[in-house]
């Protein structure tokens, strides 16, 4: 089967796309990755909140020059709303137009009222029909939220990628969609639906890997100032917390810290800024006072030479 175009020809050039879009993908993911585009299977990632599954998939749409398309789950997804659904209120309204014109043929209206004129296309729809500009990714985030009953359509729709619109007929993917899903692992996905992906587990990064996502990401953060922070964070998540700080909080904390001037960790200034790091009240106050000088201590004392990413 052939590769979707345009596609990398080697592990190690899917690497350095992904780098251009900023994204730092250690070997396993790379090759997760990979295998995803050359076996045209989808793409099933788990891991916590914040380590970069979502932000893989808009980095591969772009680095693959095609379109993302997000579906976003929740509880209480339907296939209705990730799907099609009908314009009911405009077909009641060009009904009323028909009438008030007194041209209303009642099979021809049917006919012209279930058409694809009055039809709104989901995301899951539009990954299917997409045509002209290569195989779109096809993001499905957090499927985890949506519940059983979802996630065995899910299933059937990812064997045949194909979907029957009673009014319509058969529609089928010309070119499959490279399927990316994400999970948080709020519960357990069903095995069935993972057997027919190709899974990999995305873990909070060490230390030489975060720092190399910050200096990508933020290359104007002082260098001393991106050590004691990636030293910080590294030891924030051994502690028992009810919500780790993943990356994107790593990013955002730093982000905020160059915004405030800082070039080094500051016991006030961290004490100040928490809230970018953890979102939950209860952590928030155990890391206070003598947790946060410790770790702020430890930090500095940390002389950690520069982790230099990878050519």
């Amino acid at each position: 089967m052939p590769l979707p175009q345009p596609a990398p020809p080697s592990i190690d050039q899917l690497e350095q796309l992904l780098a251009r879009q900023l994204y730092v993908a250690d070997r396993g993911l790379a090759v997760s990755a990979y295998l995803a585009l050359r076996l045209r299977r989808p793409l099933f990632l788990e891991g916590e909140a914040g380590v970069g599954k979502t932000e893989i998939a808009k980095a591969l749409a772009a680095a693959l020059g095609t379109e993302l398309i997000r579906l976003q789950c929740y509880e209480g997804i339907d296939v209705a709303q990730a799907l099609y659904e009908w314009n009911y209120p405009r077909q009641l309204l060009e009904i009323r137009l028909l009438e008030a014109s007194h041209t209303l043929d009642r099979t021809r209206a049917t006919k012209e009222l279930f058409s694809e004129a009055f039809l709104i296309k989901r995301p899951l729809l539009r990954a299917l029909e997409q045509t002209g500009t290569g195989a779109p990714v096809l993001l499905i985030d957090e499927i985890d939220r949506a519940d059983d009953e979802f996630e065995g359509f899910l299933l059937e729709l990812l064997s045949d990628f194909q979907v029957t619109i009673p009014e319509l007929g058969t529609i089928r993917a010309v070119e499959p969609p490279i399927v990316v899903l994400t999970s948080n692992r709020t519960r357990e996905i069903h095995d069935a639906l993972k057997r027919r992906c190709l899974y990999h587990w995305i873990p909070y990064p060490d230390f030489a890997k975060e720092y190399r996502i910050i200096t990508t990401r933020l290359p104007g953060a002082p260098d001393r100032l991106v050590r004691q922070v990636t030293a910080f964070v590294q030891e924030l998540r051994q502690a028992d917390l009810h919500k780790l700080a993943g990356v994107s909080e790593t990013l955002d904390w730093v982000a905020a810290l160059v915004a405030l001037d800082q070039d080094r960790l500051d016991e006030d200034v961290v004490d100040h800024t928490l809230g970018i790091l953890l979102k939950d009240h209860d952590d928030i106050e155990a890391m206070r006072g003598a947790r946060v000088a410790e770790l702020v201590s430890r930090a500095r004392a940390v002389d950690v030479p520069p982790v230099h990413s990878k050519p």
